[in-house]
C-alpha cells in the first residue's frame, strides 16, 4: 500500500439505526475499493466487519470496526459503528478520529429513533454528514416517504443529490443530479429528463449560497459547473450547513461506487501536519485470535513508522512500534508508515490501552479522550464459584480496558461488584465474553441500592466508655447533641428539660465522600474534655456513620454539638473517646426521627408519540414524578424524577412497550426520602437479614 498524505485522506464513520445496512454497505465499499474480490454476507456470518464470534452469532456489529478502500488515487478509512444504543462506545469513538459521518437510513422504515439518536450525536460533535438512503431494493421501500421523512428531519439542510427510477425488489436505476447521468455513466432516460432538470436547478440554488464567489456567477450566469457545484458542496458539508442526500443499495451494489467518489470530492479531509512530531491516539483495543492484543489508532500528527520510540505522555511509559498495518477487518496489511491523518494498528503493546496517546519522546503531545456516555444499565455480578472472583475480576478487567462503556466497580458500601453498560444486551455480551473467552460461570442480579440515612430531629444522648483490667484502664464520657444540617446554625437547644445555650468553641464542617456533609461543634465549657480528645470523638461518629442503624447505608446531612463529658487524669486515652463518640452518636442518631434517603434520578425518554401513555404509565408505576413533556420532529420527549430503585432493567421494559423505538437518558439527581411503607420494609428486611448473619 501506498503512503496516504491527509489530503488524500477521508475519514469517515457509517451511522444509523440497526438494520439500516451498514455492514453490508462496508462490504460493498471494501469490494469496490479493491480491498476484497468477493464480498461476505451477514447471513452467511463471513463479512469483513463482523468478524468477532459474538457478531457472527447476532448478526449484527456489536463493535466498532475499522476497514478501508483506496479508490482513484484516495484512501477512505471507514468506521462500521453498531447501530444499537447499547453499544454506543463505537460510535463515540467514531465522533472522535473521523472528520465526516454516513448516515444510512434505511428506505423501508425512514427515520427511526436510531436514525434520530445518529443526527442528534452529529449535531453534539459537530460532525459533517452525508446521508445513503439505502435497501431501495427492498419489498417495502418507499422512496416518496423516505424523502419526506428526511425533509422533516432535515429541514433546510436536506439536499437530494440523486433520486430512485425505481424502488422495491426491481431497484435498478439512480438518477445523479450533479453529474447528469443515470447508473453512473448512461444518459438520463427522457422521461426523467424534465425532473432532473428541475432537482439540478434546485441543487445549483442551495449550493450558491455557500460561497459569495459561487453566489455572484449564479446571479451572472444562471448556472454553476460540476466542478463549483462540487466545490460549493465542500464548503456546506464542512460547515454542516447541508446534508447532501444519496440512494443506493448496498446489497446489489447500486450506487456504491458513486457513493465513494462523491465521499473522496466532497467530504472533509483531516487537518493534520505529517511533519509535526509524530502522535496517535488509540481510539479501540481488542484481543483477536491469533493476534493478541490490537490496539487501533489514528495518526493524528507526524508519521508512524515501523520500529518507532513512543511514550504515553500521562505515565512516560516508552512503547516501541515493532511493526504496523493498515486494517481492513481481520485483515492486516504490513505498512512502512502512516501519516498524519490515516488509521492503522499495531499489537501487543504494554500501553496500548483504548482512550489513549502515545507521542513522540519528550513531544509532551497529548490528545483529547473520548468522553463517552454515562451508563444506563446496572446490575451485581458474582462468580457462581466463590474460588473464581480473583479471575471474574481479572477478565472484567481485561473486558472494561477493550470497552471503556463497560464500567466495572466493587461497592464497599454494597458489598457487590456493580457492572454497568448501555442496556442489558451490552451486559448480556459482556455475560457472553466472561462465559466464553474466560470460560467463568457467572451470575447476574439486581444490585442494592445505594440508600443514605439521615435525620430529622433534634437528640441528646451521652455514652460513658469505662474500662479496666489490672493495668491502665480506659475512661471517656461524652454528652452530645444531633439535629438536621440544614438551615442557619442554632445554638440554643431544650436539653434535660432547660432551654440551653451552647458556645461554640471550634466547628468542623466535613464534605462526606459518600455525598451530604458532616457538620461538627465543640461546645464544652469547663474542661471537662480536653481540646485534644475533639478528633477521637469526630474519629467515632465518622465510624458509625459509615454504617446507620437502620438499613447500615451511608448516614449524612447531621450537625453535631459535643457540650459535655468527663475524662479522667490517668484512665482516659484516645481510644476511650472513639468508643464513647461513636456509641453516643448511635443513641442520638436512633431517636432523633431516622429516614431513609434514595437516589432520584432523572429520565429522559424520546418516544414516538404513539408509544407516550404507555411510557408515562409505566413511569409513573415506577414512583416516577412527571415533568414537562416536548417534542422532536415526530418524537414525544418525557422528563421524570424517578427513584433508581424502580431503575432496573427499565431499558429492556422500555424497548418491549415501544417495539424497540424509544431511547432514553439517566443522570443522578439528589437523595428523597423514602415513603414511609417502603421504609417500613426496608428495616424490616435489614433487621432479617441481620439475624440471619449472626
Amino acid at each position: 500500500m501506498k503512503e496516504y498524505s491527509a489530503k488524500d485522506i477521508r475519514n469517515v464513520v457509517l451511522l444509523g439505526a440497526t438494520k439500516s445496512g451498514k455492514t453490508t454497505l462496508a462490504e460493498t465499499m471494501l469490494f469496490e475499493g479493491k480491498v476484497i474480490d468477493r464480498r461476505g454476507t451477514i447471513e452467511d456470518k463471513n463479512t469483513v466487519s463482523d468478524f468477532d464470534d459474538l457478531e457472527k452469532l447476532n448478526q449484527r456489529s456489536i463493535y466498532a470496526t475499522p476497514v478501508y478502500a483506496e479508490f482513484q488515487g484516495k484512501k477512505i478509512n471507514i468506521l462500521d459503528a453498531p447501530g444499537s444504543d447499547d453499544f454506543i462506545g463505537g460510535a463515540y469513538a467514531g465522533f472522535r478520529v473521523c472528520e465526516n459521518g454516513i448516515l444510512v437510513v434505511n428506505a423501508q422504515q425512514g427515520i427511526e429513533v436510531g436514525t434520530r439518536n445518529a443526527l442528534r450525536y452529529a449535531d453534539q460533535y459537530k460532525l459533517p454528514l452525508i446521508v445513503a438512503v439505502n435497501h431501495l431494493d427492498g419489498e417495502k421501500a418507499d422512496w416518496d416517504l423516505a424523502q419526506h421523512a428526511l425533509k422533516e428531519a432535515l429541514g433546510s439542510k436536506y439536499l437530494a443529490i440523486q433520486f430512485p427510477t425505481n424502488t422495491g425488489v426491481g431497484f435498478d436505476g439512480v438518477v445523479d443530479v450533479l453529474t447528469m447521468k443515470y447508473n453512473d455513466t448512461q444518459e438520463i432516460p427522457a422521461e426523467f429528463a424534465d425532473r432532473a432538470e428541475e432537482a439540478r436547478q434546485a441543487l445549483i440554488e442551495k449550493v450558491a449560497e455557500f460561497d459569495d464567489a459561487l453566489m455572484e456567477k449564479f446571479f451572472d450566469e444562471g448556472t454553476l459547473s460540476e466542478e463549483e457545484i462540487l466545490s460549493g458542496l465542500a464548503i456546506g458539508i464542512k460547515n454542516r450547513e447541508v446534508y447532501p442526500v444519496l440512494c443506493i443499495s448496498g446489497k446489489k451494489d447500486i450506487g456504491v461506487k458513486r457513493l465513494l467518489e462523491f465521499t473522496i470530492n466532497s467530504a472533509v479531509a483531516p487537518e493534520a501536519d505529517e511533519k509535526a512530531a509524530a502522535g496517535l491516539f488509540i481510539y479501540k483495543n481488542n484481543v483477536e485470535h491469533h493476534l493478541g492484543e490490537v490496539s487501533y489508532f489514528k495518526v493524528m500528527s507526524g508519521t508512524v513508522t515501523s520500529g518507532l520510540d513512543l511514550e504515553n505522555p500521562e505515565t512516560g511509559d516508552k512503547e516501541r512500534l515493532s511493526a504496523i498495518y493498515a486494517v481492513a477487518g481481520t485483515k492486516k496489511e504490513p505498512v512502512q508508515a502512516l501519516k498524519a491523518g490515516d488509521f492503522g494498528c499495531a499489537v501487543k503493546l504494554k500501553n496500548g490501552k483504548s482512550n489513549t496517546t502515545l507521542s513522540a519522546i519528550g513531544s509532551g503531545l497529548n490528545f483529547d479522550k473520548i468522553q463517552y456516555p454515562a451508563p444506563k444499565y446496572r446490575c451485581a455480578i458474582k462468580a457462581k464459584v466463590q474460588q473464581d472472583e480473583q479471575k471474574l475480576g481479572e477478565a472484567l478487567k481485561k473486558i472494561s480496558a477493550q470497552d471503556p462503556t463497560v464500567v466495572v466497580e466493587y461497592s464497599k458500601e454494597l458489598r457487590q461488584t456493580i457492572l454497568s453498560g448501555n442496556g442489558e444486551q451490552h451486559i448480556n455480551a459482556v455475560k457472553w465474553r466472561v462465559n466464553n473467552e474466560f470460560g467463568l460461570e457467572i451470575e447476574l442480579f439486581a444490585p442494592k441500592v445505594p440508600y443514605r440515612e439521615t435525620i430529622t430531629k433534634v437528640a441528646t444522648a451521652q455514652y460513658r466508655h469505662k474500662k479496666q483490667s489490672g493495668g491502665a484502664g480506659q475512661f471517656g464520657e461524652v454528652h452530645l447533641l444531633v439535629c438536621p444540617a440544614e438551615g442557619e446554625l442554632r445554638t440554643k437547644f431544650p436539653i434535660d428539660g432547660k432551654d440551653t445555650q451552647l458556645n461554640v468553641k471550634t466547628s468542623e464542617s466535613i464534605d462526606l465522600e459518600w455525598g451530604g456533609k458532616l457538620e461538627f461543634y465543640n461546645c464544652v465549657v469547663g474542661g471537662a474534655i480536653d481540646l485534644g480528645f475533639m478528633p477521637a470523638i469526630l474519629k467515632g461518629i465518622k465510624d458509625r456513620m459509615v454504617e446507620g442503624p437502620l438499613t447500615g447505608s451511608y448516614a449524612r446531612d447531621i450537625r453535631v454539638y459535643v457540650y459535655d463529658g468527663k475524662m479522667h487524669p490517668v484512665d482516659s486515652k484516645e481510644i476511650a473517646f472513639i468508643i464513647a463518640g461513636r456509641n453516643a452518636f448511635k443513641e442520638a442518631f436512633r431517636i432523633a426521627g431516622p429516614k431513609i434517603l434514595e437516589p432520584i434520578y432523572n429520565v429522559e425518554v424520546t418516544t414516538p408519540g404513539e408509544y407516550q401513555g404507555a411510557v408515562m404509565s409505566d413511569l409513573q408505576n415506577r414512583r416516577g414524578i412527571l415533568g414537562d413533556l416536548g417534542s422532536d420532529e415526530g418524537f414525544s420527549i418525557l422528563r421524570a424524577r424517578v427513584p433508581l430503585a424502580e431503575l432496573y432493567r427499565y431499558s429492556t421494559v422500555l424497548s418491549s412497550l415501544t417495539s424497540g423505538s424509544a431511547s432514553f437518558t439517566m443522570e443522578f439527581a439528589d437523595y428523597q426520602p423514602v415513603p414511609g411503607d417502603i421504609q417500613t420494609k426496608l428495616i424490616a428486611d435489614y433487621a432479617a437479614s441481620e439475624k440471619e448473619d449472626e
